[in-house]
């Protein structure tokens, strides 16, 4: 059996605590099992952490302090690991993303931030804040094109997306930001770089009415299922919600038409909304 990943400590502050507390835990001869059983936690969620792909938690830190004897050492580094250009209830799902090598995605009212365009994204987040200043726009706007900077890789991570019909008729911006949103999408699918399809309205009822959904797979920790709702966003790791979110998953592109289908349909209502200007 190959052993586990080995961290590279000097690549961000969670990597490097990441490597520190499998030090700890193992110069301790404890198991995730059992480091998780004292934290109340999982032993995957210690994996996660140890890996990299979840944040630790002041609340965490402190007890890893007690329990493995580390005189603070956790509880002084996570404020770090902690910092993020992303909101709260979203900087562990964004900063997770980042490190998946797949990700596979549901969308029911907007394009997702990884496809979206400056333009769309500017119009979004001007919808979310209409009071806030043009300079916090453009920070959140830059925080957005910047994550979305994982798909320049030609191949990783591998980006499944399910948008809803409803997605390319809601006019966000107006016809010019629609059409240059949608001829992105198109563009990435073309170039086979994401792997596309639409839910059209005529199916009806669906496994995923109640809102989004993004599974995140990742080499060496279980994969993760974040859903979202207005200004709040949970990362689950419990096994049997993933697994009833996989499926739920799997329903929803059984529904949909084929990439081909989509990528067609994409394309005419780009080409409506480009006549529309």
């Amino acid at each position: 059996m190959a052993g586990p990943k080995r961290l590279d400590p000097s690549s961000s502050p969670r990597a490097m605590l990441g490597a520190e507390l499998r030090h700890q835990r193992e110069k301790a001869n404890l198991s995730q099992e059992e480091l998780g059983t004292r934290l109340f936690v999982s032993g995957s969620f210690i994996g996660q952490l140890e890996a990299g792909t979840r944040r630790m938690l002041p609340e965490y830190a402190q007890k890893i302090d007690e329990i493995l004897k580390t005189d603070g050492y956790f509880a002084r580094n996570c404020e770090a690991a902690a910092k993020s250009r992303y909101p709260d209830h979203f900087a562990e799902a964004a900063e997770a993303e980042a490190q998946a090598t797949s990700i596979k995605e549901y969308e029911p009212q907007l394009i997702p931030g990884l496809l979206q365009t400056e333009a769309y994204a500017r119009c979004v987040f001007r919808a979310y804040e209409p009071t806030t200043t043009e300079r916090v726009i453009d920070e959140l706007v830059a925080a957005r094109l910047e994550r979305a900077r994982i798909l320049d890789d030609p191949t990783n991570p591998l980006l499944w997306v399910v948008l809803d019909e409803a997605v390319l008729r809601r006019v966000t911006g107006g016809p010019q930001v629609m059409a240059e949103a949608l001829r992105h999408i198109a563009s990435l699918a073309r170039r086979r770089r994401i792997i596309m399809q639409v839910l059209p309205l005529d199916v009806g009822a669906h496994s995923s009415m109640e809102g989004s959904l993004k599974l995140l797979a990742f080499p060496d920790a279980p994969t993760l299922a974040y859903i979202q709702g207005l200004g709040t966003g949970q990362l689950l790791d419990d096994p049997a919600t993933v697994n009833r979110h996989l499926l739920t998953y799997d329903l929803i592109r059984a529904s949909a038409l084929s990439p081909e289908a989509s990528l067609a349909l994409i394309e005419s209502v780009a080409e409506d909304y480009t006549r529309d200007e």
